[in-house]
């Protein structure tokens, strides 16, 4: 019997919704930006599925987003392409390419005004 537990980390982050106001901008947006698929579990969610092939959260139907919070950081093996794909998919750079311990990283909103980073050891 597989161990289904091994591909997950004991009290690790395992999957991530994201609240949008529009699913089909966000599937643009996030396909767009870092070639993520997506299966459609109804109208008002969608499930990520990231470049390695896993279910790694969802994009979730709300009517309203509020600033603030937690910030979600992505990790990038091309720091500078993939600001630059963030912003033809439409992101707003919000704070470019910066240095902070351990590396590099920017920051962005995306269509439903979420600012989100990514980062990498390389600028």
């Amino acid at each position: 019997m597989a161990d289904h537990d091994s591909a997950h980390l004991h009290h690790g982050f395992d999957y991530l919704e994201i609240p949008v106001l529009d699913i089909d901008a966000a599937v643009e947006f996030y396909g767009a930006a870092f070639g993520w698929t997506f299966t459609s579990y109804g109208p008002g969610y969608q499930g990520i599925t990231t470049p390695d092939g896993r279910e790694a959260g969802g994009l979730s139907l709300t009517g309203m987003v509020k600033p603030g919070g937690i910030l979600v950081v992505l990790f990038s093996r091309d720091l500078s392409a993939t600001r630059d794909a963030v912003r033809a998919a439409g992101g707003i750079i919000t704070r470019d390419i910066f240095e902070f311990p351990g590396g590099y990283r920017f920051h962005f909103t995306e269509p439903s005004g979420h600012e989100l980073g990514v980062w990498s050891f390389n600028a």
